[in-house]
């Protein structure tokens, strides 16, 4: 059942103000402009939706400062970041829905020397915790998941359906793994002896720090020994794969499809798009910006922006597919003149 939340309490919790619209406006769910019913509340996050917001039936609009007029009978709110504001909003309707009720489900299985509070932590039907792991209050291992031997989840995680956290890596306090993640998979590692692969053991870990977030069937390898390393705040897409032995910095974006190869470091605040990926033992600094579908051979230095296979300056990568573009009618143009010039160059009768 839906818990309303009026107007008033709304523009407290994101620190707007009420533009329009009663205070004690009752508001259960949330959605986007043009989705929206008469008991939602949405926002104008970017001005080329300002055609849906004009048409909204929301109850209520978190909009930019400035904007003091919208749809008859919805309220404004202004903020001066209504994206985020709204991400206030999703949250509370998401916990809202979440239900974390403390307890072990009868058909889960827990090993007796693992270490978790029955009282603190849900432990769904289906899920295994195995021998001697730790698993800290508020926390939640969704159905059919697998927490190895030894390992470490910190508080207030939430670990969906169908993960593996595979032995003795640790998670920090309140980290996401979404259904299908796997922490902890064997690097690739082999060895070519006598016309044979021959398997290199992968006995490190991974170690993942506080409020990362972790895609569905992301893979992150274990390190081939030390550790693979996720720095906090990052936030991982679905279907990433990360080799042993990296090191993402705090508060990275990579999204889905990236490939990231063993042994590379990625600096703090690093964003990558889709399809990005790198060589192994390759490093990019902070802040960099890699462009989707680009192919890093090479280390990149702090603070640019990437593109191209191999990676380049964007501006750079830019002015060489302007080129390309043009090669077709560069090479008409030298075929036209070859002719001309052989015509020229013809003897006479």
């Amino acid at each position: 059942m839906a818990i309303a939340l009026s107007l008033s309490e709304l523009a407290q919790w994101i620190d707007g103000d009420i533009v329009r619209g009663g205070l004690d406006l009752s508001l259960t769910g949330m959605a986007a402009l043009d989705m929206a019913d008469p008991h939602d509340v949405s926002f104008l996050g970017n001005e080329k939706y300002h055609a849906q917001f004009l048409e909204t039936k929301a109850a209520a609009v978190i909009v930019p400062r400035g904007v003091t007029s919208g749809p008859e009978g919805t309220a404004l709110i202004a903020v001066d970041n209504p994206t985020l504001a709204f991400s206030v909003v999703v949250k509370h309707f998401a916990e809202i829905a979440r239900k974390f009720v403390p307890g072990i489900h009868p058909h889960a299985s827990v090993d007796p020397s693992a270490v978790l509070n029955p009282e603190k932590v849900l432990v769904h039907a289906g899920a295994v915790v195995m021998a001697d792991a730790s698993v800290g209050d508020g926390s939640e291992i969704g159905p059919n998941s697998v927490i190895g031997a030894d390992a470490v989840i910190g508080r207030d995680c939430h670990i969906m359906s169908n993960v593996a956290v595979r032995e003795r890596c640790v998670l920090g306090d309140r980290v996401v793994l979404q259904p299908g993640a796997v922490i902890g998979s064997d690097g690739y590692g082999y060895e070519l002896s006598d016309g044979r692969h021959v398997k290199i053991d992968q006995v490190g870990i991974v170690e993942i720090g506080d409020d990362v977030e972790i895609g569905a069937n992301t893979t992150i390898d274990r390190a081939r020994f030390g550790k693979t390393i996720i720095g906090e705040g990052t936030k991982i897409d679905n279907l990433v794969q990360i080799g042993h032995n990296c090191v993402i910095g705090k508060h990275c974006l990579i999204v889905a499809l990236c490939g990231i190869s063993g042994s590379t470091r990625i600096g703090d605040y690093v964003t990558m798009a889709g399809q990005a990926a790198t060589a192994g033992h390759v490093s990019i600094g902070d802040k960099a910006m890699i462009a989707g579908r680009t192919g890093i051979t090479t280390s990149l230095p702090a603070g640019g922006t990437y593109s191209g296979f191999p990676a380049q300056p964007f501006k750079e990568e830019m002015k060489l597919r302007a080129t390309v573009r043009r090669l077709p009618k560069l090479i008409e143009r030298v075929k036209a003149l070859e002719a001309a010039l052989k015509a020229k160059q013809a003897p006479e009768d």
